[in-house]
């Protein structure tokens, strides 16, 4: 069965027949009239044959740094939603956050003639996407953009997300604040540490302001979480509230803080990034609240577009954070 007897039974060229099936403009009859005529002779269209001729396959790369992380986990789905509806296929790579392992994975993507990739970066400075960008490769970084990498980009404003966080420690009364951050030159990891620094810094007299004697850099995940905010706790006068970058890191620091027999909100902890046990744990947790599947959609949605032939300027969409005020930031405890 070829598109030739589709052709014949339907009326219309071979030509037609193609468009159909390929995403070309057609008149609505005869998209009917062709499909109509395909599912009575029992007519698949060979998929493999059209990427051949396309050179490029229905697949399109997803890599992440985290997949236990699930930021990350809502993030492809709103990817994978955006990609079925066009019935395209998604892969999802895990980078460890380790950029040899990213390199070569996107080395496959261009190996395997994948259609498109999506990707958070291992890292803002050493992640490459040259090699796809030159082979002309539909590339879109997702909350994290390499720095020099010209590709169209969707991030969250960490930024006006950490300021916000700060602000509100604040002005619920704690001062001396702490920030455990994500990985250093992670893009971010620094953009939400600027952010808390920004707060401080119009923050007049917070005894946090002058240094960053109250800055940690771990790696996204529990342990690394645990492990700074056992050191923010050794220090002579420690922190009487810590802002931290991830909800991963979160639970690190919360246990830390058991372990010390110290609690929230007598000392103030706020994540950055939602989830839904938020509420649920005592005291609940106030957190800056991520728009993760909307993320990964707005992502999916630009690569499409790539994908379709769009040669639009390159562009970066920035999606605003919410902050959830809960029970785990009411304050420090009076003397």
């Amino acid at each position: 069965m070829t598109i030739h007897d589709v052709a014949r039974a339907a009326g219309v060229s071979p030509a037609t027949v193609s468009r159909v099936f390929n995403g070309g403009k057609v008149t609505p009859a005869r998209a009917l009239s062709v499909r109509e005529a395909a599912a009575a002779l029992g007519f698949a269209p060979n998929r493999v044959a059209r990427s051949l001729r396309k050179q490029r396959s229905s697949v399109i790369a997803l890599i992440i740094p985290d997949i236990e992380n699930p930021f990350f986990t809502s993030l492809a789905r709103g990817v994978e939603d955006a990609a079925q509806r066009t019935s395209l296929s998604v892969v999802l790579c895990n980078s460890d956050e380790d950029t040899d392992k990213e390199r070569r994975y996107l080395e496959v993507a261009l190996g395997e003639q994948m259609a498109g990739v999506i990707v958070a970066a291992a890292s803002q400075d050493e992640t490459d996407l040259g090699p796809l960008t030159d082979r002309r490769v539909p590339v879109v970084a997702v909350d994290r953009r390499p720095r020099d990498a010209e590709v169209d980009a969707v991030r969250v404003d960490n930024h006006h997300g950490g300021e916000v966080a700060t602000r509100h420690l604040l002005q619920t009364g704690y001062h001396r604040i702490a920030c455990v951050t994500g990985p250093e030159g992670a893009s971010t990891s620094e953009e939400r540490l600027a952010g808390h620094r920004a707060a401080l810094r119009a923050a007049q007299g917070s005894a946090a302001a002058a240094d960053d004697t109250y800055v940690r850099h771990a790696d996204f995940r529990v342990d690394g979480g645990r492990a700074a905010m056992r050191e923010l706790l050794a220090l002579p006068e420690p922190p009487d509230a810590v802002f931290v970058a991830n909800h991963l890191m979160t639970i690190g620091v919360l246990d830390a803080l058991r372990e010390a027999g110290r609690t929230p909100p007598d000392v103030g902890v706020l994540s950055f990034g939602d989830v839904p046990w938020a509420s649920l744990v005592r005291p609940s947790l106030t957190a800056v609240e991520l728009p993760s599947y909307e993320l990964g959609r707005t992502a999916a949605d630009l690569l499409l577009q790539r994908m379709d032939g769009s040669v639009s300027p390159v562009q970066t969409v920035v999606l605003r954070t919410k902050l959830q005020v809960r029970e785990s930031t009411a304050g420090p405890a009076r003397p």
